[in-house]
């Protein structure tokens, strides 16, 4: 199992130079990952300070050699495909092939959607979310691209340079589980990130919903992606556990054997500190749990 720390792109953590010490806290108490959320207001109704994501991360990048570095999760649906493939090509040159790419219909649908204009019908944000998904990969080829789909047209563009990582970095999609559509898209990537739908963000998910969740993945796996894949498939699941390594232990061990592969560190959703640096960075020094 490997970890990750968990922060949002809002409060403390929308400065850019924040987040590059956080990346280098992480780095340096060895864990293996830092991922940032992707929102544009989460809550229209609370005025906060956001910082834009791929703008953090390349300040991490720049400040780390090491850990992975990605988003959890891009909403794909809101975003120009071509834009961010190029954001994230960047970063992955930029880190020397470090990111890992967040994928999901993000929300709340009607704060980050609707607050814009943009439709909030779910089934459209799911077939954008799809067709973005694969020309992500196809622009991520350096290959010229020529596309005629249901919600976006390419004529036969080249976007350089390529993605460092060969065929293109890690694709792991979020969904809620027991929903099953979004964990069979997951499937067909690198990875899946399932939220609970009975346990908020920080809290630990129940064991056995962990394990049905690993069953059906798998069970839904293309054997075909599966042969030619060079990297196993992730299953990443997240809370806030003690910095003592023994209670940490004795809270991840039961999903890592479930079949859990990253444990992703998080604040609870309801505390104060959600954005606050000192408390993570408290958590950060104490160290990844230890398995």
């Amino acid at each position: 199992m490997r970890f990750s720390l968990n922060i949002p792109n809002f409060g403390d953590f929308a400065d850019p130079r924040t987040v590059a010490t956080v990346a280098v806290a992480a780095e340096e108490a060895g864990w293996d990952g830092l991922f940032v959320w992707d929102h544009v207001v989460h809550d229209k109704r609370l005025r906060r300070t956001f910082g834009d994501p791929w703008m953090l991360l390349t300040a991490a990048a720049l400040a780390t050699s090491r850990i992975k570095l990605g988003t959890l999760v891009t909403p794909v649906a809101r975003r120009r495909p071509q834009q961010l493939a190029r954001q994230v090509a960047t970063l992955d040159v930029l880190s020397g092939g470090r990111v890992i790419f967040g994928a999901g219909l993000g929300g709340p649908i009607e704060d980050e959607y609707g607050s814009f204009g943009e439709t909030t019908d779910p089934v459209v944000l799911a077939e954008r979310l799809d067709e973005g998904l694969g020309l992500l990969q196809r622009y991520w080829s350096g290959e010229p691209v020529t596309h005629h789909g249901r919600h976006f047209t390419v004529e036969e563009v080249t976007l350089l340079p390529a993605t460092v990582q060969r065929p293109r970095p890690p694709v792991w999609v979020a969904g809620f589980w027991p929903h099953r559509r979004p964990m069979r898209r997951a499937a067909q990537w690198d990875g899946a990130v399932p939220l609970f739908a009975d346990s908020r963000h920080g809290h630990l998910p129940a064991v056995d919903q962990v394990r049905d969740l690993v069953t059906y993945v798998h069970r839904h796996r293309d054997r075909d992606r599966e042969q030619d894949s060079h990297n196993p498939f992730e299953i990443v699941i997240g809370g806030a556990t003690p910095g003592d390594p023994t209670k940490a232990r004795d809270l991840i061990g039961p999903l890592a054997d479930a079949g859990a592969t990253w444990w992703d560190e998080r604040q609870l959703m309801d505390s104060d500190q959600l954005d606050q640096l000192a408390p993570v960075l408290r958590r950060i020094r104490q160290g990844p749990p230890a398995l």
